[in-house]
């Protein structure tokens, strides 16, 4: 017997078992009924999927953008990978079930934002710089709005929704509300709606088994003006036009969701094809559903064909599989998926390992059933989770293209302090050390000092950097100290007197720019390819209001993502007429 066929009586066996449990699907039915025990089961299950989706494809990750990981390319699967404690497709959701464990289910979205700034992991993309906000004292949810971060349509919070499903069994709009909650902290529109998506289709998977059924329960915890939406109905389309070739599939979504820029005009990722770097959440989202819907429930192929669609083609299986195995059930997982499992292992800056978590699961669970109006039944000394039956109700559409107004959020100074990070990636991490670029500084812009330059993309005095002579170059030192420079200087009477710059940045990245006088911000803006003329930024900052006084001014080179943040100056004057 072929090891697809044996899966196949297996799974037959297993939806045997769940007609035969206490557990009530009827449609017309007010509540569902789920055994306490099965909870556990299928919940310890979820968190093991994500853990084996992303050990399996971590070798892939970002080395096909555009094409399809040939099948000999695929690594073979060896119980060990299991241990992933240190990936930040499942870490990061361990600040939010700790937030949850310590603070319930009511927390606020400051208070979340607050725990996610003490965060000490490396992190990427949307969560990174929705840290880096967060930290500088921009509350949420601005911390994820378009106009603070570029990368708010990526892919992070789909990565880190799964805990949201796996405490709110049956309660989808639970799921919706914590989106609301923690997927704001770093995204905005559809990468909020990537996660509630994801979150729906895990709360789905305590009940069903069919994937098309899982996947709609997803659609429907969205909103559906939204492109997230046409993505999922285009899926479910395409799937039941051929719910055979997967290949076929992955070229129609390639050329809507990759090269077509009405689908693929994301913040971070751009339209392109072959070799082509994309991390928006629509085009990794899609090669989720994929997996789970060409998979047909197998677990192997469900991963696999998740992880060769490519691009972050370890996020996506893991999301995959852990829906899957959510379906299956710890106790009827292949035992290749769990023999290895290191019950001591810790999530990296959490404290917790995986017997841990499963703990606090099971006690913010019962949380949210009572929130959702649900009530625990005892029959026959066993717990019944009775979970009323109620409709989604996804928010509004927002579009990070045309974002709403931001909401002007900051810390106030008592919330500030509680912001105090520790380890590697909370001082910045990520970086070379601080180094000394007094001279050139000197040289280039004399009366002018630097404080906090990073070592990173080289710093110092270029002879010449585009089609400009004589630039000087700037890193911050980490995520959260910029690189200064700083002077004082007296500011005439009966003159306007400005501050004139001409700024840019490499082509890979961006970076902010925040002046100020005497400590009060006068100006911030991000030096990107917006608004400049032959690739460079000129900048007039009006210091009037300074007239007949002596003004400290501070010139900042802030990073904004963490991802090629050099400044580069190429005139730094001030001119009075």
């Amino acid at each position: 017997m072929s090891k697809r066929m044996h899966w196949v009586l297996v799974m037959g066996l297993i939806l045997s078992a769940a007609a035969a449990s206490g557990r009530a699907e009827d449609k017309k039915a007010k509540s569902r009924r789920l055994p306490a025990k099965e909870y556990v089961d299928k919940m310890k299950a979820g968190w093991i999927g994500q853990m084996v989706g992303v050990g399996w494809g971590a070798p892939t990750e970002f080395r096909y953008k555009g094409a399809i990981i040939p099948a000999e390319r695929m690594p073979k699967w060896q119980p060990k990978m299991v241990n992933q404690f240190r990936q930040d497709d499942v870490y990061v959701e361990m600040t939010f079930m700790r937030t949850l464990e310590l603070h319930g289910l009511d927390v606020s979205i400051r208070q979340a934002g607050i725990d996610f700034a003490n965060s000490g992991y490396r992190l990427w993309h949307a969560n990174r710089a929705g840290r880096d906000n967060l930290r500088r004292g921009i509350a949420p949810p601005d911390s994820g709005h378009p106009k603070f971060n570029r990368h708010a349509d990526d892919i992070d919070y789909q990565i880190e929704a799964d805990f949201a499903g796996l405490i709110a069994p049956g309660m989808p709009n639970v799921t919706i509300q914590l989106g609301e909650k923690f997927g704001r902290l770093m995204n905005y529109g559809d990468g909020v709606y990537a996660g509630q998506f994801v979150g729906g289709m895990y709360a789905e998977a305590f009940f069903e088994t069919d994937m098309v059924k899982i996947v709609k329960a997803g659609l429907k915890c969205i909103p559906q003006k939204s492109q997230y939406a046409e993505m999922v109905e285009d899926m479910l389309k395409w799937y039941a036009a051929d719910s055979k070739d997967w290949v076929k599939t992955w070229g129609l979504l390639e050329d809507k969701y990759h090269k077509n820029p009405a689908t693929t005009h994301g913040l971070c990722s751009k339209p392109g094809g072959p070799k082509a770097f994309s991390i928006d959440a629509k085009l990794n989202g899609a090669y989720i559903i994929m997996g789970l819907l060409y998979g047909k429930g197998d677990p192997d192929q469900t991963i696999i064909i998740s992880t060769r669609c490519g691009q972050d083609s370890d996020c996506n299986p893991s999301n995959a599989g852990g829906v899957l195995f959510t379906t299956i059930g710890f106790s009827r997982l292949p035992e290749r998926f769990t023999s290895a499992l290191d019950p001591k292992g810790k999530f990296s800056h959490t404290p917790y390992d995986f017997p841990t978590l499963i703990e606090v699961s099971k006690k913010i669970v019962r949380q949210a059933l009572a929130r959702s109006g649900g009530r625990i039944e005892i029959t026959g000394g066993k717990e019944i989770f009775v979970i009323p039956v109620i409709e989604p109700k996804p928010l509004k559409a927002l579009s990070v293209y045309k974002p709403g107004p931001v909401d002007n959020s900051k810390f106030t100074e008592a919330e500030k302090a509680k912001i105090t990070p520790k380890g590697r990636a909370a001082s910045g991490g990520q970086g070379a050390p601080k180094t000394d670029i007094s001279k050139p500084v000197a040289k280039f812009a004399p009366d002018w000092k630097v404080a906090n330059c990073g070592g990173a993309m080289d710093p110092g005095l270029r002879k010449t950097w585009g089609n400009r002579d004589n630039v000087l170059v700037t890193h911050p030192l980490n995520q959260s100290s910029p690189c200064t420079l700083t002077r004082k200087v007296e500011i005439p009477s009966g003159k306007k007197t400005s501050l004139c710059l001409d700024v840019t940045h490499d082509p890979r990245g961006d970076w902010l720019l925040v002046v100020k006088g005497n400590g009060e911000q006068l100006l911030s803006k991000t030096i990107n390819k917006a608004g400049a003329k032959d690739g460079w930024t000129a900048v007039a900052v009006d210091l009037s209001a300074f007239a007949g006084k002596t003004v400290a001014l501070e010139l900042g080179n802030c990073a904004n993502g963490w991802s090629y943040e050099a400044a580069y100056w190429s005139k730094i004057e001030l001119v009075s007429k």
